[in-house]
């Protein structure tokens, strides 16, 4: 085997052995990463280079100061070590398993028993596809010859009748031209007053004589008794068919058909509280929770935005790297990142852009906040999916009741879905339950189900 078969097998190894990606989400490091690149550390062996057998470099090592005695050290040359007492600078070695938000994306559904398929939102170009549409206009030579003479088929039959049977009429006893008219189209033939006066005009019987002089039936009933219509398929597969009068409106020609080219975008916005409660432990949970579904988003959609909203007692907006460091020492009023939320996706008109809405926080809120300014405010913003995640480390405080007022107040909608997360293993769980309730809708753009609990334990698909 040579050596590059070698280093590939190797590689192969290590991508066999790479971090689990649910303990990656739940405890491995996601700083290493970035929005288009996930690392995944790699438990591997090192990977097989050249090693120098120093022994055979010819000479014999002499310390500084000459040849050193039995027994006395030997200093190393200035500048082949670190100086002493400092740190070495070189860091080790780490070997990382590389995916785009895409290969992301696909394991991510397979790990969670995920399936989410985004609808294209803006239209961005229209092509023509299939000459399969057909229109009253166009060149003679896009005439569709199949269509032309199916509608003037179509109209021919509808239009013929048995003349032979219409003509018995004519010899009922008492029957005028009227009568006749009336009985014909009684019986849905689709004849003409018109055609009957000339065939009263002209018909005669075997003497000569004018078919009113005759009374062969008593009466329109007794003539059906006897005589039966012949339709008018029957007796084209009989006699053949001359010929179909075309009209100009049978003319139809073909086009291709216009196919809208949509495009699959998103926008999310990420909130999260700021205020003096959120400590560190808190702040990681919300981490592990928002950026998975950040790649996850990226790789399933063909365009992705993410805006960054933290509040305490009041809203503002930030970049990603601020959003989840940055901690205040103020209040929480929940309500007033709903609101600038709000201003935000008016930049994101809903009829072109998937809509996602993901808060997190401990649960914590000001008084009547929730009921009486949240959960209306979640109710009049159009989103594919609504989120609130709790993260409450040791289990929720008396105090954090946003997650229980939003999840009973709005827990049988089918756009919202609220998660709570207590440790990192909490992480994947809280994961599934967002992005199932989107998957599990079948709204026009993808609307979530209900937020409603697992019910396979708990235990991830």
């Amino acid at each position: 085997m040579g050596l590059t078969e070698d280093r590939e097998r190797f590689r192969e190894v290590g991508e066999e052995r790479r971090e689990d990606l649910a303990e990656f989400i739940s405890h491995g490091d996601l700083g290493g990463s970035g929005p288009d690149r996930v690392r995944i550390p790699v438990k591997i062996v090192d990977l097989p280079e050249f090693e120098y057998d120093r022994r055979e470099a010819g000479g014999v090592g002499q310390g500084r100061g000459g040849q050193p005695q039995p027994g006395q050290p030997v200093d190393p040359e200035p500048g082949e070590g670190d100086e002493e007492g400092d740190p070495g600078e070189e860091g080790g070695e780490h070997e990382y398993y590389e995916m785009d938000p895409e290969e992301f994306a696909r394991e991510l559904d397979e790990e969670l028993g995920l399936d989410l398929e985004p609808k294209g939102k803006q239209v961005v170009e229209e092509v023509e596809g299939d000459f399969t549409d057909t229109a009253r206009a166009g060149p003679r030579g896009t005439l569709d010859v199949d269509e032309f003479f199916k509608r003037g088929l179509k109209r021919h039959l509808a239009t013929d009748f048995d003349e032979a049977y219409v003509r018995e009429g004519l010899f009922v006893a008492g029957a005028d031209v009227d009568d006749v008219f009336a009985w014909a189209r009684g019986q849905g033939v689709p004849v003409s007053r018109a055609w009957i006066a000339d065939a009263a005009s002209t018909a005669v019987d075997e003497h000569g004589e004018p078919v009113e002089a005759l009374d062969r039936w008593e009466s329109f009933d007794a003539l059906d008794d006897e005589v039966d219509r012949e339709p008018a398929t029957r007796r084209i597969r009989r006699e053949g068919l001359d010929s179909v009068p075309f009209r100009r409106e049978d003319e139809r020609f073909r086009h291709p058909e216009v196919i809208e080219e949509r495009e699959r975008n998103v926008v999310v916005v990420n909130v999260r509280d700021a205020s003096g409660s959120m400590r560190e432990t808190k702040r990681e949970l919300v981490e592990r929770v928002f950026t998975p579904m950040d790649w996850y988003l990226t790789g399933k959609y063909d365009a992705a935005e993410f805006r960054y909203v933290v509040h305490d007692a009041e809203a503002w907006e930030v970049d990603r790297e601020e959003f989840f460091g940055i901690q205040s020492g103020g209040g929480t009023r929940i309500s007033s990142a709903y609101e600038l939320v709000a201003e935000i996706l008016e930049e994101y008109p809903y009829s072109e852009w998937n809509r996602y809405v993901f808060a997190a926080g401990d649960s914590e809120n000001a008084g009547t906040d929730t009921t009486e300014s949240v959960i209306p405010l979640m109710e009049s913003i159009d989103a594919n999916l609504h989120a609130y995640v709790e993260t409450q480390p040791g289990g929720a405080a008396p105090n954090a009741r946003h997650a229980d007022e939003v999840e009973s107040a709005l827990g049988d909608a089918d756009d919202v879905a609220v998660a709570r997360v207590s440790d990192p293993d909490d992480v994947t769980d809280a994961i599934y339950e967002i992005l199932s309730t989107e998957t599990e809708g079948d709204g026009d753009a993808t609307a979530g189900g209900a937020a409603k609990g697992r019910t396979d334990g708990g235990e991830r698909r």
